[in-house]
């Protein structure tokens, strides 16, 4: 690699801010509702939202579609699709989970140049195991084999939950005195994969190799191909394909707890909750217009991201607006509960804590790393 010129995420094919453009182009074109406000499958509406909200009678309804992106790259040069039904779930349901929803269903749908019997049970059974983690049923799906336009698989779903109407987390109530509590990533999770793509061109790294760095980290365990021998070191593609965590528990059960007035605070002390994806650190602003946030004790990075930032000499700013950076959700809480909900969170998944707060610097994300400042989604 260059001295002067790193990777970064534009250069690798996918340009944040042109995509944030076109988004902006479709949403605008947009027609209203064919549903009136007030009957059920009417919009409600919910600026920045994760997952979109629907009337349904006293009760809500809870939409997210998503799909694993280029991660399935990987997956197919290595043909291990064990993980990549994760993914494609915890993509979904992570989103719901923000907007206050519990995830109940699941449809996928599988595009290919032509089918596979072998590759079809493997993603099967890896959407089995995600549907038990994320506690939902597989309500249905659709496979099309798409020879001349899809050129390799692809894997994406939709994801169905439901919440009381009172019981939306909007970000409306979030205040400067809100606490950040950030919960721990397994790895790259299925975001930048288009800059890991390019730095494995660059480096020549080998996917079935030994890890080139040491893969240890306190707060995952990476997940084995079935292939490999069990007192191997962990290969790199194993660390690459690292499932998405799915944080249906501890977060939807911390919802659910609190709203039945058995949880470590009022159901109202949940004021936002952010999935860390695409965007990195900035989708913190989509909480709410008007609030700031300082990150003054990061989560520790699982290894692999040291290793993309130093062989792609990639810059701070842009691997904190490409990945996620070992923080895979953040909870925006009131302050005086936020030791109690951090403290529950850690008894369910270890090494929860505090890395933050809200601040008065209306929309803007700084960092105990200067370099790393967003005013911008």
């Amino acid at each position: 690699m260059s001295d002067d010129k790193g990777l970064d995420y534009a250069s690798s094919g996918v340009d944040i801010d042109l995509e944030g453009e076109a988004i902006s182009s479709l949403i605008g074109s947009l027609g209203a509702s064919a549903r009136p406000p007030g009957t059920v499958g009417a919009p409600v509406d919910l600026p920045g939202g994760f997952g979109g909200l629907v009337e349904f009678g006293d009760n809500l309804l809870a939409l997210a579609t998503d799909g694993v992106g280029s991660k399935l790259q990987l997956a197919t040069a290595l043909g291990e699709y064990g993980g990549v039904g994760i993914d494609c779930m915890a993509m979904n349901v992570n989103d719901l989970i923000c907007v206050g929803a519990e995830p109940i269903a699941f449809v996928d749908y599988i595009a290919t140049p032509e089918p596979d019997p072998v590759v079809h049970a493997a993603l099967g059974a890896s959407l089995a195991e995600a549907c038990r983690i994320a506690r939902v049923t597989l309500a249905g799906g659709e496979t099309a084999s798409l020879p001349g336009i899809v050129k390799e698989l692809d894997l994406s779903g939709t994801a169905l939950g439901w919440l009381p109407k009172e019981a939306a987390v909007t970000g409306e109530n979030i205040t400067e005195s809100d606490v950040l509590i950030g919960l721990p990533s397994n790895g790259i999770h299925s975001n930048g994969y288009s800059l890991v793509r390019r730095l494995l061109e660059v480096t020549g790294a080998d996917l079935r190799a030994a890890a080139p760095f040491d893969t240890s980290h306190a707060h995952r365990d990476i997940t084995r191909f079935a292939s490999s021998a069990p007192d191997s070191d962990p290969s790199l593609g194993e660390v690459l394909l690292n499932p998405t965590r799915i944080y249906v528990d501890p977060v939807v059960d911390l919802l659910l707890a609190c709203r039945a007035g058995e949880g470590p605070c009022q159901e109202g002390d949940i004021h936002g909750i952010a999935h860390i994806t695409g965007g990195g650190l900035s989708n913190l602003l989509r909480l709410n217009p008007h609030v700031g946030w300082h990150i003054q004790n990061p989560l520790p990075e699982p290894p692999e991201f040291d290793w993309i930032r130093q062989h792609g000499n990639v810059e701070a700013r842009e691997m904190a607006r490409t990945f996620n950076l070992g923080m895979g959700m953040a909870l925006a809480v009131d302050s005086a509960a936020s030791d109690a909900v951090s403290d529950w969170l850690n008894s369910r998944l270890p090494g929860s804590r505090v890395v933050g707060h809200a601040t008065g610097e209306s929309h803007t994300v700084t960092h105990a790393d200067e370099r790393i400042v967003f005013d911008t989604y």
